[in-house]
């Protein structure tokens, strides 16, 4: 078994309580590894900016006992969850379903079963040092596919600070923000950015992969900001490195017409992907989007 020695180390200030609720026993630090400073928060949290707010509550919630299709209003667009996995997640046109889960204003009680994310991990996850990719996450437990693994926490921003911070950033430095963009029926689209790099949980260890094992959900409780949860795509083995895709493809569906990667976007150099697999397409994803003048496009890493 690993030390849990790391822990004063790791977490700084009010984050250690809320790494130790969270993690023992349910993840660990590899023996011998040394842990980068960081405040632990298992949840997501108001960015230095003040731009979101991911604590305010903005459902009314439902008057339930027992949830369930039709009758709850938290599952008006169908059950999010069949046992303690993921349910179908698209619609009958093909389109992915927000997925609600039950918020601090409902009657139903802590077991009701639209309550999973919210949680926290269930499974024991340990922090490892790779060969060639930095820190990295795995199992050390077998996960069924379709169940909660872990979030993607950390700061919420703003477009203006994720941006600030983005272009501050060194090509060396490892990017943690990510951007999640929500196409609505109506055209409109819903951008999320998450930093972990201060204040953060376990996900900000996972690495990319072309092959992943987890795809990402966004899935709200209490807040129109979503919680960034990522179920296990596949059967998951012990030991197994924990993955997902930056670039974001949903479900992880297959890439037809897939363009050559080049080592640039732009003017803006690319890093190297180190996954592996068969797919590979020898770059990690990258976002632009957030750069005006760019020197360098960097890809989040762990």
């Amino acid at each position: 078994g690993a030390s849990l020695g790391w822990r004063s180390q790791w977490a700084r200030g009010a984050g250690a309580a809320a790494m130790a609720a969270e993690l023992e026993p349910l993840a660990s630090w590899a023996p011998g590894a040394a842990a980068p400073p960081f405040q632990y928060s298992p949840e997501n949290v108001a960015g230095a900016d003040g731009a979101l707010d991911p604590t305010e509550i903005a459902f009314p919630g439902c008057s339930c006992l027992s949830c369930a299709h039709p009758a709850c209003s938290c599952l008006r667009h169908g059950d999010n969850y069949r046992g303690l996995c993921l349910g179908p997640t698209e619609d009958e046109r093909g389109f992915a379903r927000p997925v609600f889960e039950c918020s601090a204003l409902c009657r139903c009680g802590h077991s009701c079963p639209n309550r999973l994310v919210q949680r926290g991990l269930q499974f024991r996850l340990q922090v490892f040092q790779t060969a060639r990719k930095g820190w990295g996450l795995r199992t050390l437990e077998f996960i069924a596919k379709g169940r909660f693994v872990c979030e993607y926490a950390g700061e919420v921003l703003g477009v203006n600070e994720a941006r600030r911070r983005i272009q501050a950033q060194a090509p060396e430095d490892s990017n943690y923000i990510i951007a999640v963009r929500e196409h609505l029926h109506s055209g409109q689209i819903l951008e999320t950015f998450i930093d972990p790099t201060y204040i953060g949980n376990v996900g900000r260890f996972l690495n990319h992969s072309c092959e992943p094992n987890l795809f990402m959900v966004p899935v709200r409780v209490d807040s129109m900001v979503p919680r960034l949860a990522l179920f296990a795509a596949t059967d998951i083995s012990p030991g197994e490195e924990l993955s997902y895709d930056y670039s974001g493809r949903f479900h992880n569906m297959p890439v037809t017409n897939r363009v050559p990667e080049t080592s640039e976007e732009g003017n803006m150099p690319k890093k190297p992907c180190y996954c592996g697999a068969r797919t590979c397409t020898s770059f990690l994803p990258c976002d632009s989007s957030l750069f005006s003048t760019p020197d360098t496009c960097p890809e989040s890493s762990s």
